[in-house]
C-alpha cells in the first residue's frame, strides 16, 4: 500500500503513536527533519498568542471606529434632514408629549416618630432624587466639564463637541471622549433607551432639541444627575454619594465630586471599590477637564489629584434600625401599595415608634436577662388613646440577625394573663367580682362519661375555699377561674377577647380562660390598651403618615387616623382596672409596682415554658413575654429560679415603664361616666354556702388562712358545708348557655 499524504506509511497522515516524525502537519518535516529546541517551540507559541491579541485588538478598534463613524453619520444624517426638510419639519418629527419617561423608581424610607431614619426598603436600584441646590457645586461643575463642556452654550446638540470627540477618538483608536450632550444622554435615559440604530440617533437628536427648548438648563442638569447610573446599584448623585462616601451630595468635596463625575462613562471599569487605580486615573482626567474649563486653579488641581481615595462604603440602603418593627411596617405598606411601589416608589414613611422607648425596652431586657443561655423576651408598648405602637422589640441573648418578629408574628400560650378577659366578660355580664364567690379547691370536670376529664389545680397547690372573684384574681387561682369560665361561657370569653384586640384564632374550649390558646405580644398589648382607654379598642397603628414622591401626603390611605370602637362601657373597664391595680400592689404582680397608678396581670404557661406580664397606666399599655423562641422549653432554672410571670416579666415591665414614663405627669385612672349595673347571678359552678370566716373563727383560736398543725391550710368557714361534694367528686352537667349583655 503506497504511503498516503503525510508520508508516514500509516495511511492517516498523522503517524502512529510514538513514531510520529517531526513534521509540520503538511507532510513535510520541520527544521529539516531535526528536532527544534523546546525554547524555540515556546517562543513560537508566544508569538502566535501576540498575533491573536493584536488581531483581537484590531477588531475591537475597527468596531470602535465603526461606532464613532455611525454616531457621526447619524448626526450628519440629522443635519442633512434638517437642511432638506427645514429645521421646523425636523423638530416636528418627534414629540415629548407622545413619549412616556422610563421609570427608574427611587428608594422608600421609614422614619421614627422623632424623624430619625429607621432604614430604606431594600430595592434593586438605590435612588434618592434631590434638588440642584442640594448638590455640591463641585459635582455640577465636574459633570459639565467632563461630559458636556459647552452645556450652557449649545441648544441641545453640540456640533463642535461631536466632531472634536470623533477626531480624538479616531486619533487614539478608542473612545476617550463622548460626543453626546448631557441633554442627549438625558433623553436616552428618560425616553428611548440604549438601542443602537440610525433611527434612534435621529430621534435622540430631535428630542434633545425639543427638551432644550422646553426645559431650563439647570432642570436638565438636575434631572440628569438624578437619573444617571454611577455603579454599585446607585442611580443619581445622592445615592452615589451615599454609596461611595456615606455622605449627602451637598457635602461632596472637589476630589470626591470629580471621582463620581467620572463614573457614568463606564461604572464597572472605574469602580473605585474594585479598581481603585483606574478610578484615580479617571478622577484626575475629570480634574484636568475642570482645570481647562476654569472651574479650579492649578493649585486646587494639584492638591486634589494628589489625594488618595478615601472611600467609606455606605450603609444607608442596607442598614436597618429596629428590624422587627421595620419589617412590620414594610408588611403594612406592601398590603396597601404592593411590592413594586414599596421597593421603588420613593415613599417617605413616618412611623409611630419612639426610639427612646425602644432603647428603654432593650435595656430593660438586657439588664435582667444577662446570660447567653437566658430565654428571649419581647416587648410591645401602645398608646391607649390612639393605638400608636410606641415600642416593639425582642432580644434573644446570644443571637443576632433574627428575622422572625417575636413581638408581632410569634404566638405563645398566654397563661393566667388571659384571665383578664374572663374577668372582663364576667363584669360585662353584671357579675359583681367583690360579692360573687367560687370555691378555691381542686376542680374535676367531665360533662359526659365519654369526654376526656379535665382536672384543674392552682399554680402553688394551695387552696382557700370560698373566695370572691376579686381575691381569686389577686392569687391567680386556676380553680376559681376554671369554674367562672364555664359560667360566663367560653364562647363569650373568646368573643370579648377578639373585640378587645386579640387577632389570633381562639378555640372556645373550657380551658380558654386559663390561657391555653396562643396569642402574640402585640395582641396582648392592644387588648389591655382597650381597658386603659375605658373600653374603647384602637387598632394598632404603626404609621403616622406616608409622603408620596410628589411631596404630597397620602391622605386617602388612612394612615395616622385612629380606628376606634367602643367594646364595653367605661364602668366595666374601671372595675377590671381596680382589681388589676390591687394585683400590682398586693397580688402576683408586685414586682411591677413603680409607684404610679398601674394595673396588670401575670401569666405562666404549663411547665414554665412561657411567662408574661401585661399591664397599663392611663397613658401606656405594655406587654412583656419571656420564653425560648425555638421550642416550649421549661424555664425552671434561670438565674436559680423558676420563671413565672411575677419574676423576670414583671421586673422587665417595671424597668421599662420607669424609663418610658417615670418622669411624665402623674395620671390617675378616671372615674367612669357609666358605672356597671350589677345583675343577679346564679352561676352553675358558683359557691352559695356560708361566706368564709375573715376575722375570729372558732372562739378566736384561728384566723382565716392560718396553717393547721397538719401543715394544711384551713379554708375557714367552719367545716365541710362550704363545698358541695359533687363539685370535685362527680362530673357536673354541661354548662348552660350564657347570654352576654349587649355592647354599649
Amino acid at each position: 500500500m503506497p504511503p498516503t499524504r503525510g508520508g508516514n506509511g500509516q495511511g492517516n497522515g498523522r503517524g502512529a503513536p510514538g513514531n510520529r516524525p517531526p513534521g509540520n502537519g503538511r507532510g513535510r518535516p520541520r527544521n529539516g527533519g531535526k528536532s527544534r529546541p523546546a525554547a524555540n517551540v515556546y517562543a513560537n507559541h508566544r508569538r502566535r498568542d501576540r498575533n491573536r491579541r493584536r488581531r483581537h485588538h484590531a477588531a475591537r478598534r475597527r468596531l470602535v471606529l465603526l461606532t464613532i463613524g455611525l454616531g457621526a453619520a447619524a448626526i450628519l444624517a440629522a443635519l442633512t434632514a434638517a437642511a432638506f426638510t427645514g429645521a421646523s419639519a425636523f423638530r416636528n418629527s418627534c414629540s415629548l408629549e407622545l413619549l412616556r419617561p422610563v421609570t427608574l423608581g427611587q428608594n422608600s424610607f421609614v422614619y421614627a416618630a422623632d424623624g430619625t431614619p429607621l432604614g430604606a426598603i431594600p430595592a434593586e436600584r438605590n435612588r434618592q432624587p434631590v434638588k440642584l441646590k442640594r448638590m455640591s457645586p463641585s459635582i455640577r461643575e465636574a459633570t459639565v466639564a467632563i461630559e458636556d463642556r459647552r452645556f450652557y452654550q449649545h441648544g441641545g446638540l453640540d456640533f463642535h463637541g461631536i466632531f472634536r470627540a470623533a477626531f480624538k477618538n479616531l486619533e487614539s483608536g478608542r473612545i476617550v471622549e463622548g460626543g453626546s450632550t448631557i441633554t442627549q444622554q438625558l433623553v436616552r435615559n428618560l425616553y428611548i433607551g440604549n438601542e443602537r440604530s440610525l433611527k434612534r440617533k435621529t430621534k435622540e437628536a430631535c428630542l434633545a432639541l425639543k427638551l432644550d427648548d422646553a426645559w431650563a438648563k439647570d432642570r436638565i442638569l438636575q434631572t440628569y444627575l438624578n437619573q444617571v447610573y454611577f455603579g454599585n446599584h446607585a442611580y443619581g448623585i445622592e445615592a452615589a454619594s451615599q454609596t461611595y462616601f456615606s455622605k449627602s451630595a451637598k457635602k461632596l468635596g472637589l476630589a470626591e465630586a470629580a471621582l463620581l463625575a467620572g463614573l457614568p462613562q463606564a461604572p464597572s471599569v472605574y469602580d473605585p471599590f474594585a479598581r481603585p487605580d483606574e478610578a484615580v486615573r479617571r478622577r484626575n482626567e475629570v480634574l484636568r477637564a475642570m482645570l481647562v474649563a476654569g472651574n479650579i486653579t492649578q493649585a486646587e488641581y494639584e492638591q486634589a489629584a494628589a489625594k488618595r481615595l478615601k472611600l467609606r462604603r455606605g450603609q444607608i440602603y442596607t442598614k436597618i434600625r429596629e428590624p422587627f418593627f421595620f419589617g412590620y411596617v414594610r408588611d403594612l405598606l406592601i398590603a396597601k401599595y404592593g411590592v413594586s411601589t414599596v421597593r421603588s416608589g420613593g415613599l417617605k414613611v413616618y412611623a409611630t415608634i419612639d426610639p427612646r422607648f425602644q432603647a428603654a425596652a432593650r435595656r430593660a431586657v438586657k439588664e435582667n436577662l444577662t446570660e447567653r443561655t437566658d430565654p428571649a423576651s419581647a416587648v410591645v408598648s401602645i398608646n391607649p388613646k390612639n393605638g400608636a405602637i410606641r415600642a416593639m422589640t425582642a432580644v434573644i441573648p446570644g443571637r443576632r440577625g433574627v428575622q422572625f418578629n417575636l413581638a408581632a408574628q410569634g404566638t405563645r400560650q398566654a397563661g393566667s394573663s388571659f384571665k383578664t378577659f374572663v374577668l372582663t366578660e364576667a363584669i360585662h355580664q353584671g357579675i359583681n367580682p367583690n360579692t360573687t364567690m367560687y370555691l378555691s379547691a381542686p376542680f374535676h370536670w367531665q360533662p359526659d362519661p365519654l369526654s376526656e376529664p379535665w382536672d384543674v389545680a392552682t399554680y402553688a397547690g394551695d387552696y382557700y375555699g370560698p373566695s370572691t372573684i376579686a381575691s381569686s384574681t389577686l392569687r391567680s387561682d386556676n380553680t376559681v377561674y376554671a369554674r367562672l369560665t364555664l359560667d360566663v361561657g367560653p364562647e363569650n370569653v373568646v368573643r370579648i377577647a377578639h373585640e378587645m384586640g386579640i387577632k389570633t384564632r381562639l378555640e372556645p374550649v373550657a380551658s380558654v380562660g386559663l390561657g391555653t390558646n396562643s396569642v402574640s405580644v402585640l395582641d396582648m398589648a392592644s387588648a389591655y390598651a382597650t381597658l386603659a382607654a375605658g373600653g374603647i379598642y384602637s387598632e394598632p397603628m404603626a404609621i403616622k403618615k406616608v409622603v408620596l414622591p410628589s411631596g404630597k401626603v397620602d391622605t386617602g390611605a388612612g394612615w395616622g387616623k385612629p380606628k376606634r370602637k367602643r367594646v364595653f362601657r367605661d364602668g366595666v373597664a374601671y372595675e377590671v382596672t381596680k382589681i388589676l391595680q390591687q394585683n400590682i400592689l398586693a397580688g402576683t404582680g408586685t414586682a411591677a409596682n413603680f409607684g404610679r397608678p398601674a394595673a396588670g396581670k401575670t401569666g405562666t404557661a404549663d411547665d414554665f415554658a412561657d411567662a408574661w406580664f401585661v399591664g397599663y397606666t392611663p397613658t401606656l399599655a405594655t406587654a412583656v413575654w419571656v420564653g425560648y423562641p425555638r421550642a416550649q422549653i421549661p424555664m425552671t432554672n434561670v438565674h436559680g429560679i423558676r420563671v413565672a410571670g411575677g419574676t423576670f416579666p414583671a421586673q422587665i415591665w417595671h424597668d421599662f415603664m420607669v424609663a418610658a414614663i417615670g418622669s411624665s405627669p402623674y395620671a390617675e385612672f378616671p372615674y367612669p361616666s357609666q358605672p356597671v349595673d350589677w345583675q343577679p347571678f346564679h352561676g352553675q359552678y358558683a359557691y352559695y354556702g356560708p361566706p368564709p370566716c375573715t376575722k375570729n373563727c372558732d372562739g378566736g383560736k384561728k384566723k382565716d388562712d392560718e396553717t393547721t398543725s397538719s401543715g394544711e391550710t384551713d379554708t375557714g368557714g367552719g367545716g365541710t358545708d362550704t363545698a358541695p361534694p359533687t363539685d370535685t367528686t362527680s362530673p357536673p352537667p354541661p354548662p348552660p348557655t350564657t347570654t352576654a349583655a349587649s355592647n354599649d
